[in-house]
């Protein structure tokens, strides 16, 4: 028996990277539950009831700096773990009184979507990186049921290999409601078909090799193209048109949602100024009863000292992932102000095209980091509540030479469909006709990208008898 050495290399999740990478993503109203959760379970931290004057400042101020990790328990100079009294997470008070909530509907709000696949992901046996890969994967499902994010980019994102994060999201593809967590149509069908048992069927070979033919081709030229009699071309058609576009469809978007902005952007003078609006998120800092007891350092057990250690880096790290995502989201939200300054000053009309790149490179932060900041968090305006991402959208060119956004684009596309006779839909190819002639010039295949994109079904599907 030979004994010998091996070396691994083996990428591990940074804690403190996930920690800032979910606080960032949270809205408002779960980082409020979050804080208060962690109030619970870390007696290092506490709560400021008061909010002194001298506190009313910049949050970057509130950053801690970490203790060498390299010292041994038994030279811990634990003079490195004391803090400035006035050391922790720091709000600006707000200048308005913040206290209503908006809300979008009315009615009672549905079971959170990210809720329910996160306890599916609890009873799954993963290992902390695995349950810390499914967090972050489920963080970037959009409310449609669709994964926003692409495998490589957060291999990228949280320096990992992408054999590894594929691992978590097939199995979190498998969780209810069937066809969540996909990154496209094509896949949303083939995981309802497989869940189905339908794998290898004639309609998921439909799907899987002919997608884009679906709305082009007839159910007899589908036939001809998979070999098969006419009959059986007809059941698979009819098996793929009970198939749900849209995974969450009717379970987690169809009630209303309460929103509170985590910013708002004010006019003061010729100028637009950009703060949070996060009064009753608690503001917290280090607990100085646990200052004399760190000070005692020899006298307390190396169990209690381990204990406040622990806890201490935990609170360091809660404290630094809060001031990063206010200065994070800060600075995206003014970058947004610059470039559509014609909307804030003249309204929706002049909301110009701008993609998440040009933000991006704007303030030197990545794409992933953008969305994060844009998705599912609002921004109260003198125009009214918008969620950040409507500031997003692609530029199309019209005849005139005038750019439209794709925003605009795509309203003008469901515009036409809602308007279209229910016995006889419109085609991609009419839809590009009418475009075409209302000076809107794109290809073909755009209008398809842009109808599925609405979770809008093709022609053949939405036809329907008028009794």
């Amino acid at each position: 028996m030979k004994l010998g050495l091996k070396i691994i290399q083996k990428q591990i999740l940074a804690p403190q990277l996930i920690q800032s990478l979910k606080m960032l993503q949270m809205p408002l109203l779960k980082l409020e539950q979050t804080l208060r959760h962690e109030l619970a379970v870390n007696p290092l931290l506490e709560e400021v009831e008061e909010l002194d004057t001298e506190q009313e400042t910049d949050t970057d101020e509130g950053e801690f700096e970490l203790a060498e990790e390299t010292k041994t328990e038994e030279t811990v100079d634990w003079d490195d773990y004391l803090f400035d009294d006035d050391e922790g997470y720091k709000v600006r008070e707000q200048r308005e009184s913040p206290e209503e909530r908006y809300e979008v509907g009315a009615g009672a709000q549905n079971e959170n979507l990210y809720e329910h696949l996160n306890e599916q992901l609890s009873f799954l046996k993963l290992s902390d990186e695995e349950h810390l890969i499914g967090e972050y994967i489920i963080g970037n499902i959009a409310p449609d049921g669709y994964l926003t994010i692409s495998v490589p980019e957060m291999a990228a994102e949280l320096e990992i290999s992408e054999d590894r994060i594929e691992k978590v999201l097939a199995m979190i593809q498998q969780f209810d409601p069937t066809g969540v967590g996909a990154r496209d149509l094509r896949e949303s069908l083939l995981l309802q078909l497989k869940e189905r048992e339908l794998e290898g069927s004639l309609a998921y070979r439909i799907v899987e090799e002919h997608i884009t033919d679906l709305e082009k081709k007839s159910t007899l030229q589908i036939a001809k193209m998979m070999g098969v009699p006419f009959e059986k071309a007809q059941k698979a058609m009819e098996t793929i048109k009970s198939l749900n576009p849209t995974p969450t469809h009717g379970r987690f978007d169809s009630a209303a949602v309460a929103v509170v902005p985590d910013l708002v952007v004010d006019r003061v003078g010729d100028e637009f100024v950009v703060y949070h609006n996060d009064r009753n998120v608690p503001r917290l800092r280090i607990n100085n009863g646990y200052k004399s007891l760190i000070k005692r350092g020899s006298e307390s057990s190396k169990d209690t000292k381990e204990y406040i250690r622990q806890k201490l880096e935990q609170a360091r790290w809660l404290l630094n992932s809060i001031n990063q995502r206010r200065s994070t989201m800060i600075r995206v939200m003014e970058a947004i102000v610059e470039e559509q300054q014609e909307f804030f000053e003249k309204g929706p009309a002049f909301l110009k095209p701008l993609i998440m790149e040009d933000i991006a490179q704007k303030v030197e932060m990545n794409v992933a980091t953008i969305s994060r900041v844009s998705n599912g968090k609002y921004v109260q305006t003198p125009l009214g509540v918008y969620e950040i991402k409507y500031f997003f959208n692609s530029g199309i060119q019209r005849e005139n030479g005038e750019d439209m956004s794709k925003r605009r684009v795509k309203q003008r596309i469901e515009e036409i469909i809602k308007a279209e006779d229910p016995e006889k839909p419109l085609s991609d190819q009419e839809i590009y006709r009418r475009l075409n002639d209302e000076g809107i010039k794109l290809a073909r295949r755009t209008v398809t990208k842009y109808r599925e994109e609405l979770k809008i079904k093709p022609a053949r599907f939405r036809k329907r008898v008028v009794t």
